[in-house]
């Protein structure tokens, strides 16, 4: 079931130059669970049928195409002791031919319109999150803030009722998983602990997605429903994290980290009683609700164009998450995008050497 709160006389539109920036900001790579900063909770708080894809029958072979397959999956070829980010599944979901034309080739420009959807996150998240600067010599150090920058959001949500920009990680059949969600916030409006999380997006004209596109935002957001749920529900395997990520967990933190982990409440020297801090934290939280929440705004003024609520699917995320993890671990030959979303191709700045448009273009000219 899906349901939105919109304006019918809004146009949908296939793609806008703000969504193939967010598209190619997916492809760039994620950006980093938390900078050289992390966010620290502040007092004040504003409350405010699915299926898989089909391949498409005349899709050329990659071996004709000139480009070999890699000699090791792109999972240890690009992401090795560090896990995927949410963004990197949703970049596969959109087209596995674009996403390893960026792992080969490299990361798009960062446009104008990216800044933007960047720029309107940071205000977002500064309505509710006051950030501080703590510096960072170390991956122990850099991984203690994400926990600790975990551990501040969900009391802020518990207590408050909403917070933002929090960073996640988990396990998929095997597979390290991280993000950050966008927005979890506490129903005011209904007799229930249980948060929603929320994903707001930015749209440069004042028209609506088209539905591959939504359909890739809601696989986004069900992904962080999967790794928050996960938290919840399983006991988080710390010490196959510190093995995979190579990590010491009797790192001793700097003065400046325990200092702040001591204003929080609690007292940690190691990455391994953070940890601690981190798994007890995590057993006290709620499921997430079913349901949710997409929301479009307007660049210019931020002005709603859509809130959009639809309902977690566990099967078929777990369909477009085993295509999307095959690619990575090597298990199939890429695909390209389907016949009825060729389109796509039309806004890819690798069209010009894919085979499936130079196949295209040839066969056109025949």
């Amino acid at each position: 079931m899906e349901t939105s709160a919109t304006n019918n006389t809004i146009p949908v539109e296939i793609i806008s130059e703000e969504e193939m920036a967010f598209l190619e900001a997916a492809l760039a790579s994620a950006r980093p669970l938390i900078a050289a900063s992390f966010s620290s909770s502040i007092n004040q708080c504003r409350s405010v049928s699915l299926a898989p894809r089909a391949t498409p029958p005349d899709t050329p072979d990659i071996e004709e195409s000139g480009v070999r397959l890699p000699r090791k999956p792109f999972l240890a070829q690009f992401r090795k002791n560090r896990g995927l980010t949410v963004t990197d599944i949703t970049a596969t979901e959109w087209c596995e031919k674009q996403m390893e034309f960026v792992l080969l080739h490299g990361r798009p420009r960062r446009t104008k319109a990216m800044k933007m959807g960047s720029d309107r996150h940071a205000q977002l998240e500064k309505e509710v999150i006051e950030r501080v600067e703590i510096r960072v010599k170390s991956a122990e150090e850099s991984w203690a803030m994400k926990f600790i920058n975990f551990i501040a959001g969900s009391n802020q949500l518990i207590f408050e009722g909403l917070t933002r920009e929090l960073p996640v990680i988990g396990l998929f059949n095997g597979i390290w998983l991280v993000g950050v969600i966008d927005e979890l916030r506490v129903p005011t409006n209904e007799r229930t602990i249980n948060p929603i999380l929320v994903d707001t997006k930015t749209r440069s004209k004042p028209t609506l997605p088209a539905e591959p596109q939504k359909r890739n935002a809601r696989f986004q957001l069900m992904c962080y429903k999967y790794l928050w749920d996960d938290l919840i529900y399983s006991m988080f395997p710390s010490d196959e994290f510190f093995r995979y990520f190579n990590l010491d967990s009797q790192y001793v933190l700097s003065d400046e980290i325990k200092e702040y982990v001591n204003s929080m409440g609690f007292q940690a020297k190691t990455l391994g009683e953070v940890m601690t801090y981190y798994k007890n934290t995590c057993s006290l939280l709620p499921r997430s609700k079913d349901e949710l929440l997409l929301r479009y705004e307007l660049q210019a003024d931020n002005t709603l164009l859509e809130e959009y609520v639809f309902f977690y699917d566990a099967s078929w995320f777990q369909t477009q998450m085993k295509q999307c993890l095959d690619f990575w671990v090597g298990n199939k030959e890429v695909k390209y995008v389907t016949e009825d979303e060729k389109w796509k191709c039309q806004y890819c700045k690798f069209s010009s050497i894919c085979p499936l448009t130079t196949v295209r273009a040839s066969s056109s000219q025949n």
